[in-house]
């Protein structure tokens, strides 16, 4: 007979809000809404409880009919989704447009996308974060592609702290210190293309 598919066993983070996130998980950036339904069944299938999409993603229907058809547990997942640049003005009216749109009651992680910091709204935006992350709908909050400056003004102007930053991190790209000031303050480092998205010859180099 062929090779069984075997169920993925993923380790657990505890982030600093107590809340756990899977280690791995499925990113559908750049996946066409008519293929991501199916990617993240056969996901599921797998054994993955963890995917992330994002409102510019345009996708998160499909990742919320996916998740419908599977069957599997809603407390089994972990679903993150991301406020976009151009509503940090007003997070809640996003963050409910999201949650329609995948068709869920909560979502586990609610990121900001970029810091964009000419804009000056992500310090507002994270607020409304916090007040989000207080109800029902969302158990953490955290951001993305923030640098150790966009950090240091969210924390020090409203005093909550990320659960996660989320950003490019592989071993060609290995943002050493930012990955220092995140442990020394508990905000779980989450990396986007942690093979390098294929474009680099990081799998055919001998130490690996």
């Amino acid at each position: 007979g062929g090779a069984e598919l075997t169920e993925l066993i993923v380790p657990q983070v505890q982030l600093n809000d107590g809340n756990l996130i899977p280690q791995l998980g499925l990113g559908v950036w750049r996946l066409p809404p008519d293929e991501t339904e199916q990617v993240v069944s056969e996901a599921l299938e797998l054994g993955y409880r963890h995917f992330d999409t994002a409102s510019i993603y345009d996708n998160e229907a499909a990742v919320g009919r996916a998740i419908a058809a599977s069957g599997v547990p809603r407390e089994e997942l972990f679903v993150t989704t991301k406020l976009w640049n151009t509503d940090q003005e007003d997070p809640h009216q996003a963050f409910e447009a999201s949650l329609e749109r995948l068709g869920l009651d909560y979502v586990d992680l609610y990121l900001i996308h970029w810091p964009i910091p000419h804009l000056k709204t992500a310090v507002g935006a994270w607020r409304g974060l916090v007040e989000i992350v207080g109800s029902d709908q969302c158990n953490s909050i955290g951001v993305s592609n923030f640098e150790i400056a966009h950090l240091n003004e969210l924390i020090t102007e409203t005093g909550v702290v990320p659960a996660v930053d989320q950003v490019e991190l592989h071993p060609l790209h290995q943002r050493r210190e930012l990955r220092q000031f995140c442990a020394e303050r508990g905000i779980a480092i989450e990396a986007w293309g942690p093979l390098s998205q294929g474009k680099s010859d990081l799998l055919e180099r001998p130490v690996l």
